[in-house]
């Protein structure tokens, strides 16, 4: 079900300022468009103009009911933007800054995993997009510790995509790297192609697997400086992995594409005390070789969003130009054509979506 406006908020007489693509209820679908109150910049918090905002795949998995949300809530949670309010006792930024923000809009901060640097782990997180209104609209409401200053060379375009970065470089502080590896990623999406990038910028040898689907994709792949690319659907993949690793298997595999035959291969080629890094989410429980990971010994890990460290790499390298952002970008669309945006998500038309208020 699609809809327009909030009834509720007219009939209670609320003011309302702009629209929002929200999770209305919960069931697969329920997102429209709703009237969204301008937010007030609350005593530690600053209010952003939203300039775009990427759609993930974690906001088609909320449309599916197949993630946590609490509904009426706006969604997005990839964004940048310009501070066009601060509340009281906000030092850290001032209006007209260009920020990203991270994502987790309360934490308990006293739970071992907060105290621990872990907040990504506080099981009453709340974040923005699924638990407290996100990025989908034109004002966005967000703590001032979140707020992270745009580097100069990074357009809001390249900057909204910082969250995607940040769970990238999350995944690699988890998995034990050496320069002159080879590593495996298996899903050359928008992840997919972020983690590319980062591996070359440490060093390894980096090979992208994806499928007859992921043609134009795997160019990319190419121009971004994969060491080779390879369509899983008409080459012996394994093979010519173990050919290029001496008959070892890659040291590194990266399951970036949340498909369980892409797991299931991911265990194929990783080479006997490799590493496992599982960063795509499925959305659904899958079946998984273990014994591979007894048989082999294997080390497994697996990441969750973002920690505050990643954020600071991520914009370090964004600032380097070591990782791109831009070209991963392949349309930019107003909120009032979201359904649009998802559903060429949906269907694996090109890379990245991103919406910007206008229209």
């Amino acid at each position: 079900m699609f809809v327009s406006r909030n009834r509720r908020q007219v009939a209670l007489g609320v003011k309302t300022g702009v629209r929002g693509v929200a999770k209305i209820a919960h069931g697969d679908g329920n997102v429209g468009l709703i009237d969204v109150p301008d937010p007030v910049a609350t005593p530690g918090h600053v209010v952003i103009e939203v300039k775009a905002a990427g759609i993930c795949g974690t906001d088609l998995h909320i449309y599916h009911d197949e993630f946590p949300s609490v509904p009426p809530v706006i969604l997005g949670h990839e964004v940048a933007g310009v501070v066009v309010d601060t509340g009281a006792g906000v030092s850290r930024c001032r209006p007209g800054d260009r920020v990203t923000t991270e994502t987790y809009f309360s934490t308990c901060n006293e739970c071992i995993h907060c105290r621990s640097g872990y907040p990504n782990l506080c099981r009453n997180r709340k974040s923005i997009g699924s638990a407290v209104n996100g990025a989908f609209t034109r004002y966005l409401l967000v703590p001032e510790r979140n707020i992270h200053q745009l580097p100069g060379c990074v357009d809001e375009l390249a900057g909204c995509l910082t969250e995607p970065l940040a769970c990238c470089v999350h995944a690699l502080e988890l998995t034990r790297l050496e320069p002159g590896e080879t590593a495996v990623v298996s899903g050359p999406g928008a992840i997919g192609l972020l983690t590319l990038q980062l591996l070359k910028s440490a060093g390894l040898r980096v090979i992208v697997l994806g499928t007859s689907a992921d043609e134009e994709r795997l160019a990319v792949a190419r121009q971004l400086g994969a060491d080779i690319a390879i369509n899983v659907d008409i080459s012996d993949f394994p093979s010519e992995i173990l050919a290029r690793t001496d008959g070892l298997g890659a040291d590194a595999v990266f399951e970036c594409a949340g498909s369980a035959a892409s797991a299931g291969n991911c265990l194929v080629m990783v080479r006997r005390r490799g590493r496992y890094a599982q960063v795509g989410l499925f959305g659904k429980p899958i079946p998984w070789d273990m014994e591979q990971v007894c048989y082999k010994e294997l080390h497994v890990s697996g990441s969750n969003a973002t920690v505050p460290s990643a954020w600071i790499k991520a914009l370090h390298l964004l600032a380097s130009g070591q990782v791109k952002t831009a070209p991963l970008i392949s349309q930019v669309l107003p909120i009032t054509e979201w359904q649009q945006a998802f559903e060429g998500f949906e269907r694996k038309q090109g890379l990245k979506r991103v919406l910007t208020p206008a229209g």
